[in-house]
């Protein structure tokens, strides 16, 4: 596999996540509730006396049924969220057609995936998000940037390699 190659495959996969976790925001309440399923908390109305995940699943839905019911307009934020994520996805087209001449979205992006972690530590509290899935929003920073860093290495070696 060429060096081309195996950047473009990288960028490819740090694309296929952005684009999963974009689409991934807009069916919020359906996706929580396939999730309580697999938890074996489906049939239950509330929160209370659950812990752990089975806990702040419940207790996420509870809030989506309650706002959805109430203020359906809210869930355009996430919307929004989704579509963000769709259209940086669009930024890294460029580095993934000529990684050399767009090395800088590679940068960007790694700036960003390290910013996640801050976000989710410094907002998580603040919001009311366990540490736990703090943890799990921080990985999509940690496992994006592990991508683009070696997508970053192969295209420094691409540039400096003979033509």
């Amino acid at each position: 596999m060429t060096t081309l190659t195996k950047i473009r495959l990288y960028i490819t996969l740090f694309i296929i996540g952005l684009v999963l976790s974009g689409l991934t925001a807009f069916p919020l309440l359906h996706e929580l509730n396939i999730l309580c399923q697999l938890m074996g908390v489906a049939n239950a109305q509330f929160s209370s006396g659950y812990t752990g995940l089975q806990w702040w699943l419940l207790h996420v839905r509870e809030g989506l049924q309650s706002t959805y019911a109430s203020y359906p307009f809210i869930a355009y934020g996430t919307d929004w969220l989704a579509f963000g994520h769709l259209v940086i996805a669009i930024f890294f087209i460029g580095p993934l057609i000529d990684p050399v001449k767009n090395i800088w979205v590679l940068y960007a992006g790694l700036i960003a995936c390290v910013a996640v972690i801050p976000l989710a530590m410094i907002c998580g509290p603040i919001r009311q998000i366990p540490f736990y899935w703090r943890l799990i929003d921080s990985s999509f920073g940690i496992f994006g940037f592990a991508i683009l860093w070696l997508a970053l290495g192969l295209t420094r070696k691409l540039d400096h390699s003979p033509a």
